[in-house]
């Protein structure tokens, strides 16, 4: 009861083709590799610093 047999694999994958298509499923796998993709990208983006931000000190000048 605790594994699947060829018949059940067999019988998911055809349910799975009958609901995406066989269009819809390399489609929706390329969408995946894009996000993943573009997550590696801003992860890393994130490590690199970055010379545009720059912090100003203001000083108040004090009045007498």
């Amino acid at each position: 009861m605790g594994s699947f047999s060829v018949w059940h694999w067999l019988i998911v994958l055809v349910i799975v083709l009958v609901l995406f298509g066989r269009g819809k499923i390399p489609e929706l796998m390329g969408d995946v590799a894009k996000g993943i993709k573009s997550f590696k990208k801003g992860m890393s983006d994130d490590d690199t610093p970055q010379e545009t931000a720059k912090t100003v000190d203001h000083q108040a000048e004090e009045k007498k």
